[in-house]
């Protein structure tokens, strides 16, 4: 019986292993790329606040959130983006084709949820970092892209993430 408990245990912990090298990979396949000057480049929120990521990455680490209002994983991510909002870490969503700018509004209205967005109507923001899945989150501290990762992410995988940015600041 004892055996038989180690042999499970042993090949469990190597499926755990080969899953977290799977997703590993395919971060890294899917992963962004920041645009040169990304980091000064002007963004204009919905609420018509001009904002750069090096200026919002200057104190704490920045959760930008690359979404999509027919994104069906989406679904799931998008509240837990709004609970670390709303607990004051610090967040940008980027609407990726998701129509114009009263049409994002309302979406996130129906939805209950409420953070900075930044309407990529066409989609040449999320070209430029060629995001090629959603949702994708991305890390930034001082400027600097820390992490990536696409695909469904936990409240807590986005909070360690901001987590460990902040411990290399």
């Amino acid at each position: 019986m004892v055996s038989k408990l180690r042999r499970w245990l042993r090949e469990g912990i190597i499926l755990l292993v080969l899953l977290a090298g799977g997703t590993l990979l395919l971060d890294a396949w899917r992963a962004p790329q920041a645009p040169p000057s990304f980091d000064s480049m002007p963004l204009r929120t919905l609420d018509g606040e001009s904002v750069t990521l090096a200026a919002l990455s200057e104190e704490q680490p920045l959760l930008v959130y690359f979404w999509a209002s027919w994104c069906g994983v989406c679904r799931f991510t998008t509240p837990d983006v709004a609970r670390l909002q709303a607990e004051g870490k610090n967040v940008l969503t980027v609407a990726l084709r998701s129509g114009d700018a009263p049409l994002v509004a309302r979406w996130l209205a129906r939805k209950g949820v409420s953070f900075p967005v930044v309407n990529d109507a066409n989609g040449t923001l999320s070209t430029r970092w060629a995001v090629s899945v959603t949702p994708t989150l991305v890390v930034l501290s001082k400027g600097q892209v820390v992490s990536t990762t696409s695909g469904w992410t936990s409240y807590w995988g986005m909070k360690l993430r901001l987590w460990w940015a902040g411990m290399g600041s």
